[in-house]
């Protein structure tokens, strides 16, 4: 079966007409299981010619150039470039058509626009990354007010399921005492629950950056439709874009 507009998500949020944005799900695709369908990651062990030909319908069906990044829990951001595969963990575009992408199957895709629809960028942000500043990166590379950011949060392992050690939680509180109100203690003594959601926003926060819209959407509770590493370890990536389409005449 066609990838079709319907097996894609569409984030819901008050961005301008001409920013664009989708989240992939598993379905429209050729990679045969574990990966089955929709697949977007050539390091995952799948055929390439499969991953190959889901990223060919994925550009057709949208209609954008997709830039690729190798992704490493890191807090670099690049502008992107569908030329090449850049080390990077988020990406900025300001060209018509050029998608930033960034590939997920558990961690936390964050996507940014400017409100009058100048400039986007999206953001991979596995718990490490997210402690080490990449959505603060992401802000900055906007280069306007932090007040002027709109952020939509996209599936991810939810709070009821990601448990951590004690060294994720003083990763994050040393910082801001505020998030130790994202951990819960877990059933596991030294262990916690974490809300990637509520740890996104308190970071945003601290930033001038409140419109954050989106969350709640778990990768491991629903296998039907999303890919999740702990849940599988052998398993697909799914794929969140961005873009601008060209200015009205």
């Amino acid at each position: 079966m066609s990838l079709q507009v319907g097996d894609l998500l569409i984030p819901d949020w008050p961005v301008p007409a001409r920013v664009r944005a989708v989240v992939t799900t598993r379905a429209g695709g050729v990679s045969a299981v574990p990966f089955d369908a929709l697949n977007l990651g050539d390091h995952v062990g799948d055929e390439p010619a499969a991953v190959a030909e889901n990223r060919r319908r994925l550009q057709a069906l949208l209609g954008c150039r997709p830039a690729w990044l190798s992704q490493v829990h890191g807090v670099t951001v690049v502008r992107a470039d569908p030329a090449q595969v850049l080390e990077a963990d988020a990406s900025w575009s300001a060209t018509p058509g050029i998608a930033c992408a960034i590939m997920t199957a558990d961690c936390l895709p964050v996507l940014f626009c400017d409100r009058v629809g100048t400039r986007v960028a999206a953001a991979h942000a596995g718990w490490r990354g997210l402690a080490a500043g990449v959505l603060e990166a992401s802000v900055a590379a906007l280069g306007c007010p932090p007040g002027e950011v709109l952020v939509w949060l996209g599936p991810a392992i939810g709070p009821q399921v990601f448990e951590v050690g004690a060294e994720v939680r003083e990763a994050f509180v040393s910082r801001h005492a505020e998030a130790a109100a994202a951990f819960v203690p877990s059933t596991n003594p030294g262990r916690y629950m974490a809300d990637l959601y509520h740890l996104a926003r308190i970071r945003l926060a601290r930033v001038g950056v409140t419109a954050v819209y989106g969350g709640g959407l778990c990768t491991f509770g629903d296998a039907e439709r999303f890919y999740s590493y702990r849940r599988e370890p052998r398993t697909g990536r799914l794929a969140s874009l961005i873009w601008l389409e060209s200015a009205q005449p």
